[in-house]
């Protein structure tokens, strides 16, 4: 009675971009999230696998927790690292951070 009916407005027939401009900003936000975060990981995680796969013996190397070392065995997945005079340690392949220039062990 004295309340009046409240009648929603349609939208045009012909308007679809509306509903990919309120998408837009969500598809700008991954486009950037990509190219910030995603895709230089992915360019590490490649350059590492590179790096573990041309290890040969003798490479002194440096691990995850700082051990520097020089690789004496080589296995599939485990590697023995010489750390002092006949002192061994076995780690994983993938432990190995940095392979270090010729001679890093001697000036240390």
């Amino acid at each position: 009675m004295l309340i009046s009916n409240a009648w929603a407005q349609a939208a045009p027939a012909g308007d679809a971009t509306g509903g990919l401009m309120g998408l837009l900003p969500i598809i700008l936000m991954f486009v950037v999230l990509w190219f910030l975060m995603i895709r230089p990981q992915m360019k590490r995680a490649k350059e590492h696998k590179a790096m573990v796969e041309s290890m040969q013996k003798g490479d002194e190397v440096l691990t995850n927790g700082g051990i520097a070392g020089r690789i004496t065995k080589m296995g599939e997945t485990y590697i023995s690292v010489e750390i002092a005079e006949n002192v061994e340690i076995s780690l994983q392949r993938n432990a190995i951070t940095a392979v270090l220039p010729k001679g890093t062990l001697k000036s240390l």
